[in-house]
């Protein structure tokens, strides 16, 4: 988990740095068509049939998690990477009301307090002037709420996939994301196309890489570690993004932006410690 965690956030800092004259859309699509053909050859050489058996969930799920995709690479780009990171933690949270509500899994006082203090932590980051005062609000909130939508939709690609169960092998359910991704982005892409010049062509294939690096170590370390404790190492995620940010991008995080980003970690700690086994507790990266 913590090695996943790590490449996850070296997937972040690419973004951020591909970002600086590419199109979100576009890192976007790039990153579809590099983890769409690591996907089928994945298949093939498995030997499991692509389109699998459920394929309106699995279609949902390519649609929901492309959205989050598209949200948080947007906010990478457009925030500090700390504090576009911590919000994407919030989508446990989501996962677990929408679980509540799709899979009739219960939902208690644990989740409703882990809702609060992350919408405060959210609140703390963004800083709305209506209530911090204009003087103050240093982050675009626009660029809050496409974050947190993206966290959102992250959280209900989840309980599709919950949804689906075993009966759809784990392959077959990575392999939507990019199969939808792909189209679904083109259009946005190409209206604001640039092409990537030398470094950013190997910025762009870090991304494909890392994503998988992380995909592989996080899903091993979810099947060797319990839910609980496997999350919770997930959010040295957070910790990584803050270093590369502060050491890498001169981000620095200011109090308001801390006192946020431990308010949602405490949210969510709580609510995985809380939960069931087998019941919902999210994901941490699109």
């Amino acid at each position: 988990m913590a090695v996943g965690a790590f490449w996850f956030s070296i997937m972040s800092l690419l973004v951020k740095v591909a970002g600086r004259r590419l199109p979100s859309m576009e890192v976007v699509f790039f990153r579809g068509l590099i983890t769409l053909v690591i996907s089928w050859v994945a298949l093939r050489h498995a030997g499991v049939a692509p389109f699998g058996t459920q394929r309106r969930l699995l279609i949902a799920r390519g649609v929901l998690g492309t959205i989050a995709l598209s949200c948080f690479y947007f906010s990478v780009i457009h925030l500090p990477l700390a504090e576009a990171t911590v919000i994407q933690y919030t989508n446990p949270v989501f996962a677990t009301l929408l679980a509540a509500w799709w899979l009739g899994e219960r939902a208690g006082r644990a989740e409703v307090f882990a809702l609060v203090v992350s919408l405060i932590g959210v609140l703390c980051i963004a800083r709305p002037s209506m209530l911090f005062g204009q003087s103050i609000a240093d982050i675009e909130p626009a660029y809050v709420l496409i974050a947190l939508l993206g966290a959102m939709c992250s959280g209900a690609a989840y309980v599709l996939v919950r949804r689906m169960g075993v009966r759809e092998h784990r392959l077959v359910v990575v392999f939507y994301l990019p199969l939808l991704t792909v189209p679904m982005v083109l259009p946005f892409a190409v209206m604001d196309w640039i092409w990537p010049r030398g470094w950013e062509w190997l910025a762009l294939l870090g991304i494909g890489a890392t994503t998988q690096l992380a995909q592989v170590n996080m899903t091993r370390g979810l099947q060797l570690e319990s839910s609980a404790r496997a999350t919770t190492v997930g959010y040295l995620q957070i910790v990584f993004a803050t270093l590369w940010g502060a050491v890498l991008l001169s981000e620095i995080p200011d109090g308001w932006s801390i006192f946020g980003g431990l308010v949602i970690v405490i949210g969510s700690v709580v609510l995985a410690r809380v939960r069931r086994p087998g019941t919902a507790v999210g994901s941490v990266a699109p």
